[in-house]
């Protein structure tokens, strides 16, 4: 009974969308297996997750599935496990003295929310101030997708972006708003396909109402083309 309590505790945590960490959790052997024995792995468990359901593997649509689906998990949807793929985000002398505020908004975010394995699709609006370093414009999106590449809250993802830059630019005025979808929500439970969730982290100077407020407003801006 004790275990089915607590087999049920974390049914509930799951199903609000709580997360415990704002560190990705991972065992301390993540990377003792390579990533062809993982997929060969995760492809015997597919097939046997698709054949329990009744699933017919021998006909031609299906049978080419859990390799395909075991190739995806470890090489793309969950690549940023691994810490290889982390990007490298040289940083340069702000020679041209730029003071003001930078910001890079509607970011693609495709994630996994780590409850239900289904998918988190939004946007990521990101902002800094120099204190003497910037960074390549493409470099913070390689951030945004390599930390949402995992099983993920937003609330973390969130968190963790905000404090990779700010590790790279060696400031901690830095901030992060993300809006997305979670198909757990939209396509499971509930089902409401209208809501979307919204997370932000203010780092430093976005501390202060007046800077986070024009951070905003710029992220309200019409900038399509």
């Amino acid at each position: 009974m004790k275990m089915d309590r607590n087999i049920e505790d974390f049914d509930s945590l799951g199903n609000d969308h709580i997360g415990t960490s704002e560190n990705t959790p991972m065992r301390h052997d993540a990377f003792k297996l390579s990533k062809e024995e993982k997929i060969d792995i995760i492809k015997d468990d597919v097939r046997h997750i698709m054949e329990t359901l009744g699933l017919d593997l021998t006909d031609d649509s299906l049978k080419g599935t859990p390799n395909r689906v075991a190739k995806m998990f470890v090489k793309e949807i969950f690549g940023g496990l691994d810490p290889a793929k982390k990007p490298s985000a040289s940083t340069f002398e702000n020679k041209y003295k730029y003071g003001e505020m930078l910001v890079e908004k509607n970011i693609t975010v495709y994630s996994t929310c780590e409850h239900h394995l289904l998918p988190i699709v939004g946007k990521a609006h990101i902002a800094y101030i120099s204190n003497g370093t910037v960074v390549g414009l493409s470099k913070m999106n390689r951030i945004v997708d390599y930390f949402a590449k995992r099983p993920q809250v937003q609330e973390r993802l969130t968190i963790q972006i905000v404090k990779e830059l700010q590790e790279v630019l060696k400031t901690k005025d830095v901030a992060c708003v993300i809006d997305a979808k979670h198909l757990c929500v939209n396509s499971r439970g509930i089902r409401d396909i209208e809501s979307s969730t919204v997370t932000s982290e203010f780092g430093g100077k976005f501390k202060d109402a007046t800077t986070r407020r024009e951070f905003l407003d710029y992220i309200k801006l019409d900038t399509k083309f």
